[in-house]
């Protein structure tokens, strides 16, 4: 729709960028009644992300598959963001942070261009239905006809990390099929980055502070026996269907632990995160990259910091809002809203909060002022993150100007696995590719098999003709292992 494009392009579009201490110009937050214009956003941004994706400089489809990551407890825009995603053909699904069980049913809904409905959670009061129509939606932008055009249905892959978590999807998930709509699974592990699931019976007390007793000594939640996953009874659990692990397994040796017990793979994170093709801003990625060129840096699990509840991993980084004092001198604002929860007003309205905006909204609006100890706004962080740190309507205390948004990054615990990849360019400046991870993950492999191929280089001269059948199979086979991973790394040279 060129028209959609037009209107955003006149509105927002600004040649040459914006000067870094104007603002953007802003967007309604998300709410149960999104205007026409919020919703056309959130679809153009999805559909925008994974086109250029799937698609090379000259427009040419690339060879691979694309997916998109959507953290479920951002629930009020998960039906349009997968919309507009969809509607470039994304090719799966991840969703993880909270329990997705209603995504496999959306999914299959938008694939037909039918009316999705999501339960959005509501403090102090029911859920309440946010129903998305492909129908109405085109309509009211002007392009009826495009409500027609039947989509492609995404694998899902819901992120988890226990067998019980798998067995209830499999068991409630709202997809049609044996499987309820669920095509294979992630199993993630607590040292992966960003957020990570809690404890088993560990609940964060704001005002009892109860939880303290489940932390270490750096305040960190404590993680033990019941928190592992039987890999062996998650195969058992899943059936046919293929798993990934997550969470500092980007290593060759972890890689082809899972896959000789039946896993699909491995999901990759951090090593991807500072590769020169990761969407993080250049001047974070090269401040960590040399930082970790000196020494190993640290990843804190912040029990507090993310407004979702969830454990979240912050990389502990001079300079950044993981320094507390430095936090504590960041002017609170709620200018994104994407972390804010409905809740139920005293005059049954519903209204939106988030524990890490300012202590005095929070407090208006029913919250406890405990709540807001140690929270952190990750809309802005995270947008900082990215290069586009949003100018806040607020000034330090003691400086002139607004303040710009600063980072507070996320890595997984193997963040210092990066420095195996790193090398100093020509200018003198370290940085390695997403081949490089590739490379170095799959490279093993190919040792491994051309090692165990010499075994087999005079198979063809055995008397017994069972025996050179058999070893010539076993020959075959192991070049054929080795032209597959040959096929992975050119692959991704194109």
């Amino acid at each position: 729709d060129q028209g959609m494009v037009k209107r955003f392009m006149d509105k927002y579009f600004v040649e040459g960028g914006k000067e870094r201490s104007k603002p953007y110009k802003p967007l309604q937050m998300w709410q149960l009644d999104p205007s026409q214009e919020l919703q056309e956003a959130c679809v153009l941004g999805n559909f925008a992300e994974v086109w250029l994706a799937k698609h090379n400089d000259d427009n040419s489809l690339v060879d691979g598959v694309v997916g998109i990551n959507c953290l479920t407890k951002i629930q009020l825009p998960t039906i349009e963001s997968l919309y507009g995603a969809m509607l470039a053909d994304v090719d799966y699904v991840l969703m993880g942070a909270g329990i997705p069980m209603e995504v496999p049913g959306i999914l299959d809904r938008l694939a037909a261009n039918e009316d999705a409905k999501l339960s959005i959670d509501i403090d102090g009061g029911d859920p309440i239905k946010h129903v998305f129509s492909p129908k109405k939606f085109w309509a009211a932008s002007g392009q009826p006809q495009l409500a027609e055009k039947k989509l492609l249905r995404p694998s899902f892959l819901p992120i988890v990390s226990s067998v019980t978590l798998a067995q209830a999807m499999l068991k409630r998930a709202t997809g049609a099929g044996p499987t309820k709509g669920i095509q294979g699974f992630i199993i993630e592990l607590p040292s992966a980055g960003g957020h990570n699931a809690p404890p088993r019976g560990f609940k964060y007390d704001a005002v009892q502070k109860s939880h303290k007793l489940s932390l270490n000594e750096r305040g960190e939640p404590i993680y033990g026996p019941k928190d592992d996953i039987d890999l062996v009874k998650f195969k058992q659990a899943v059936g046919d269907l293929p798993f990934w692990l997550a969470g500092y397994y980007a290593r060759p040796e972890k890689l082809n632990e899972v896959i000789a017990m039946g896993g699909a793979g491995i999901q990759v994170g951090t090593s991807f995160a500072f590769s020169k093709e990761s969407g993080l801003a250049p001047e974070p990625k090269q401040v960590v990259l040399d930082r970790v060129s000196q020494g190993d840096l640290s990843v804190f699990t912040d029990p507090v910091a993310s407004p979702t509840g969830f454990p979240f991993k912050v990389l502990e980084l001079e300079g950044s809002l993981s320094d507390k004092d430095k936090y504590l001198a960041r002017p609170r604002v709620c200018n994104l809203g994407y972390l804010r929860t409905p809740y139920m007003r005293d005059d049954g309205k519903v209204g939106y909060r988030c524990a890490s905006e300012p202590v005095d909204d929070w407090l208006k609006k029913g919250g406890d002022l405990a709540a807001t100890e140690g929270r952190k706004c990750l809309c802005n962080s995270l947008m900082a993150n990215a290069g586009l740190p949003q100018v806040s309507p607020f000034k330090k205390e003691g400086e002139s100007e607004r303040y710009i948004e600063e980072i507070l990054i996320t890595a997984g615990d193997d963040i210092n696995q990066i420095r195996r990849y790193m090398k100093l360019n020509k200018e003198g400046v370290y940085e390695y590719s997403a081949r490089d991870v590739i490379d170095y993950l799959l490279g093993r492999f190919k040792e491994e098999y051309n090692d165990e191929l010499k075994l087999y280089q005079d198979a063809h001269m055995a008397e017994d003709g069972k025996v050179r059948d058999e070893l010539m199979s076993k020959k075959k086979d192991l070049q054929g292992k080795i032209a597959d991973v040959d096929e992975q790394r050119a692959g991704l040279a194109k």
